[in-house]
């Protein structure tokens, strides 16, 4: 008990500097129902309450620089063209036992081994729907639905490789997951940074405190992509829309992190059924792409004709067999929200178990019974679109509740009641707050976390730590970037020391790169580039010029003038009036 109660009781009385008081009625990562900071925080509560608010600001000023000096940053939508926002880094870190993190992670495999059950059903034998599991038009209705790939199977036999899901901590501090994340997850390269960035602030804390390390992850999915090569000789890419997209930087900093090529769609060309890449040594086989646009857009011959980012052929390719793309196309289908309605029977279906982590209270509104449901209850529901692949809190106030306006809240039940089909009701979740500095002193934030599952050699495997997203205010509509969040890195912490991995290669160890991995449109920039430099150059050369003799005689011409009126005072003093003063 000494050992246990000095530490605790440490703790306590640190806690009290900070001054650190969580909000009524929201459950608090730093503090636990009793109002005592939990085991896993002690000891940064410890030091981080020891630090003058002067070393505080210099450590936060040295993580903030580092973003900046590491050019980390995110696009904002609906602003400027190509607005560009530093990247919003909360210092303080979500921290996590590991023996909690291991039942996250037996809830969240189990999960997307569920996902990827229900996209092999839909997409070949379609049972669920044909034995009611799921409803037609959930199916039907779907834009994310793409008819075109209905009977092909993955070449790498799964439809599901690298997932992320939104979980958040309930009122009762159980975890619910609020949204699953399957069309081209994003946040695991912003993850890396946010862990560089926040031990640059905290290192020496980090160094003391037994934080699972998150190489190990990345390492064990870049192997398992690695054996769906057909031939040493053949590529594997991150595909990407482009600079304009808002995570650019993270699609460059994992493809550079992981040493996979990074492509655009016009990078790319199917020829005889093969994916190739147009590269300075010419074409050469892709069979792997992980891509970071949505499924869409990749084939403008049979998905959307509008498309400009994507590769004509794409999908004939996949029929051919010859690449396997991460996430399968149609991938989409499992983020909608609706289907969250439907997981839990569906598991017992296809599982024969129950949830493991259960999902946000859902109840799709095309169904008479559960429709007057949501009607009845809709003061605690939230109303928001049944495709809708994001959660309420991120879907850019598309979703609605009860409100003071009369005549917006009859409006509301009148959709319900005729286009119940395209609506979804879920609760109202009041999600569990984490400490941020907030002018200068820490404030209880509401927090969602975006957690990651990648497919390795031995399964499933979940990142011991992932990407918190930080609200802005007490309001949890907040948490989006979009809308001034803020994110923090996670830490898992053991009570014991954990394994040092890293991804970074030995010094005695030597590999050469492919040749002709330079893709021809990269070759070209680079070209126009030098051309541009070298014209800026001469542009230089000759302004340079132009300024040192424009100096010179500019020199000779002040000179001249100066003479000029000292001659001409000269003059004057010699001509005045002897009776004068100097002044005159």
């Amino acid at each position: 008990m000494k050992a246990t109660g000095a530490p605790a009781a440490k703790a306590e009385a640190k806690k009290k500097q900070l001054d650190y008081r969580p909000l009524a009625g929201a459950p608090d990562e730093m503090l636990g129902p009793d109002g005592k900071v939990r085991p896993v925080w002690r000891h940064f509560v410890e030091r981080l309450a020891g630090m003058e608010p002067g070393e505080r600001e210099r450590r936060i000023d040295k993580a903030d620089r580092y973003l900046r000096d590491a050019g980390v940053f995110y696009r904002v939508y609906g602003g400027a063209p190509n607005a560009e926002r530093s990247w919003p880094l909360s210092h303080v870190p979500v921290l996590i036992s590991d023996q909690e993190w291991l039942t996250l992670s037996e809830g969240l495999i189990q999960r997307a081994e569920l996902l990827e059950r229900i996209a092999a059903d839909v997409y070949s034998d379609n049972r669920l729907v044909q034995d009611g599991f799921l409803p037609p038009a959930l199916i039907a209705g779907n834009p994310e639905f793409l008819r075109p790939l209905v009977g092909l199977k993955p070449a790498g036999g799964h439809f599901l490789h690298f997932v992320a899901f939104e979980i958040g901590r309930g009122p009762n501090g159980d975890w619910w997951v609020l949204g699953d994340r399957t069309q081209a997850p994003s946040g695991a390269g912003f993850a890396l940074e946010n862990r560089v960035a926040t031990t640059r602030a905290f290192s020496d804390i980090y160094a003391e405190t037994h934080v699972h390390r998150l190489a190990a992850f990345f390492g064990g999915f870049r192997d398992k992509l690695q054996t769906y090569r057909r031939s040493p000789e053949d590529r594997i890419a991150v595909l990407s829309p482009g600079p304009a997209n808002e995570t650019y930087f993270e699609h460059s900093y994992i493809a550079r992190y992981l040493g996979f090529m990074l492509l655009e769609g016009e990078d790319l060309t199917v020829v005889n059924g093969q994916v190739m890449v147009r590269t300075v040594a010419g074409l050469k086989p892709v069979s792997v792409l992980w891509r970071r646009l949505d499924a869409n857009y990749a084939d403008p011959l049979e998905l959307d004709q509008a498309s400009q980012i994507g590769t004509p052929g794409m999908v004939q390719a996949l029929r051919s067999g010859s690449v396997t793309i991460v996430n399968a196309l149609g991938a989409g289908l499992l983020e909608t929200r609706a289907l969250l309605a439907f997981l839990p029977a569906i598991a017992r279906r296809l599982l024969n178990e129950d949830l493991k982590l259960p999902s946000v209270a859902t109840w799709w509104c095309g169904q008479k019974q559960e429709r007057e449901h949501v009607i009845r209850n809709i003061d605690r529901m939230v109303i928001g679109p049944a495709y809708s692949r994001l959660p309420f809190f991120d879907d850019g106030n598309e979703s609605l509740t009860l409100g003071a306006d009369e005549a917006q809240n009859a409006a509301l039940l009148a959709r319900l009641r005729d286009e119940g089909h395209r609506l979804v009701g879920q609760e109202v979740v009041k999600l569990s707050t984490t400490p941020a500095f907030v002018d200068g002193r820490l404030a209880p934030r509401p927090m969602s976390l975006r957690v990651f599952a990648a497919r390795t050699r031995d399964g499933w495997r979940v990142m011991p730590g992932g990407f918190a997203r930080i609200g802005a205010s007490d309001d949890v509509s907040a948490i989006a970037m979009q809308k001034g969040g803020s994110v923090a890195d996670v830490w898992i912490v053991s009570d014991k020391p954990v394994k040092w991995s890293t991804l970074l290669p030995s010094e005695e160890t030597f590999t050469r790169n492919m040749p002709g991995s330079l893709p021809s449109r990269a070759a070209d920039n680079l070209f126009w580039l030098g051309r541009y430099i070298e014209r800026a150059e001469g542009a230089l050369r000759i302004l340079r010029a132009w300024h040192g003799r424009f100096a010179e005689y500019a020199d000779r011409e002040q000179e001249t003038a100066g003479q000029r009126l000292r001659i001409s005072r000269q003059a004057r003093h010699r001509h005045r009036p002897k009776s004068c003063p100097r002044a005159w």
